[in-house]
């Protein structure tokens, strides 16, 4: 398999630009617009307030204050899949990838068998497709890579048998697409309007772990390859502590330190930030006739609970010392603050969402053997909670996620459904279609 590099350039996380004021009003005709749209109950206080700044080929949306829904919005659960006794297709191991037809139907590839498993947008069983093996529409070790093309065809990602495997509508195997083997990850099959997919790749894989450069190959709706994307990255480095010995080295990163995050939209471009500061950079390219956007927002730093940091570095150590025996810390302390945000996702209608830091709470972790000298008990839970951008800038608003709401395998947004993998009682895995209402409103409105 041959390919191309294409290379794209990542922002620097703290441009040294001089900072000049363009506009006032942000994006004037596209606030007129909204305006007019606007709840005429909204208060002036959750109005939207943003500023735009151009600093050289950028432009830099800034937002104050309120947002354009003007109120808090919940996930309220619609469809629920997954039990913890019951029919066989209704209890999972672990749901790694999923999709969402034309249709409404729900794709949920469950690696523990592993199978595809189909549900109606009622959340009937419909059909299991493929089983265990490396023949034609079989599975050998599936990741989180699952997308569903505009003509209902089904592609998933197989590492294992170094292939992409293609499915029909009806679940029948059409052909694989040769993909390198052996790399897995829990990043989707990203997907363009146009029915390329981009499946991830190490550009060198030999280089040591502290270099590996990451990109996406291209595939077309055919099959064939297109060019390699190398996915964004900037100077800034993550701190995190390390293990080696001969033939083994592992890292891990500093829990609620920042982070790269970065996906492919929709549309083409990468979405890219560095989350030390309430900033990520929309990078559509020159051809586009756009100029890339920087999106920033008004932000308060979350604190670090004493417990839950102490929990995590104690469960850090004990991982590494089942590697590395008498491993010590050997990194920067956790922070007494978390990121800005902990990972930035797209939206299938081209949305931007951000998943933000927010407060954690204490849990009872059901799991934990206090006999068990490597059981970390996981008594803390930091609830997940979004807020939504347009990609020209616009801050629509922030989206509070209920407990257990999961996100991995990455969360599907299009419009005001969201699907997730959840965890319940006994940490039970279940699938869930969420439909998105105000705070305010009633969970059986709709």
């Amino acid at each position: 398999m041959s390919f191309a590099i294409t290379r794209v350039r990542a922002p620097s996380p703290e441009p040294g630009f001089t900072r000049v004021r363009a506009l006032v009003a942000l994006l004037a005709g596209t606030l007129a617009a909204f305006a007019a749209c606007a709840d005429s109950d909204a208060s002036a206080a959750s109005a939207w307030e943003a500023s735009v700044d151009t600093i050289a080929d950028t432009v830099v949306v800034r937002t104050t204050s309120g947002s354009v829904w003007g109120d808090t919005m919940v996930l309220v659960p619609e469809v629920e899949i997954g039990v913890l006794e019951g029919a066989p297709e209704l209890i999972f191991g672990n749901i790694a990838s999923f999709g969402v037809d034309a249709r409404g139907r729900m794709w949920l590839m469950d690696r523990h068998v592993p199978e595809l498993r189909v549900f109606e947008p009622d959340g009937a069983y419909a059909m299991t497709v493929g089983r265990p093996g490396e023949g034609p529409g079989e599975f050998k070790g599936p990741d989180g890579g699952l997308a569903i093309l505009s003509d209902g065809r089904v592609l998933v990602r197989d590492p294992a048998n170094a292939r992409i495997q293609v499915f029909s509508p009806a679940g029948e195997a059409l052909e694989t697409w040769q993909i390198r083997g052996n790399f897995n990850t829990s990043n989707p099959l990203w997907k363009d309007r146009v029915d390329n997919v981009y499946t991830q790749i190490l550009v060198d894989p030999e280089a040591d772990l502290g270099d590996w450069q990451m990109g996406l190959v291209q595939y077309r709706p055919d099959g064939t390859t297109g060019d390699t994307l190398v996915v964004p990255e900037s100077d800034w480095e993550a701190p995190f502590v390390e293990g080696r010995a001969e033939g083994n080295t592992s890292r891990n990163r500093i829990p609620f330190s920042p982070r790269e995050s970065q996906f492919l939209h929709p549309d083409g471009y990468f979405v890219f930030g560095v989350s030390e500061d309430y900033r990520f950079s929309v990078l559509r390219g020159a051809d586009s006739g756009e100029l890339p956007v920087r999106v920033e927002r008004a932000w308060e730093p979350v604190p670090v609970a004493g417990g839950e940091a102490s929990e995590a570095r104690e469960r850090i150590t004990r991982n590494m010392r089942r590697s590395f025996p008498g491993w010590r810390w050997n990194g920067p302390d956790i922070p007494e603050t978390k990121a800005a945000y902990r990972e930035l996702f797209p939206g299938e209608d081209g949305r931007i969402w951000v998943l933000v830091s927010v407060p954690s709470v204490e849990v009872e972790d059901p799991l934990h053997d206090p006999a068990d000298p490597n059981s970390v008990p996981d008594t803390w839970e930091e609830p997940a909670a979004f807020d939504v951008f347009e990609p020209d800038g616009r801050f629509l608003g922030h989206v509070k996620a209920p407990p257990g709401f999961g996100v991995s395998p990455h969360p599907r947004f299009e419009g005001e459904h969201v699907w997730a993998v959840a965890r319940g009682d006994f940490d039970v895995q279940r699938f869930v279609r969420y439909r998105m209402v105000p705070a305010g409103e009633p969970e059986g409105d709709g």
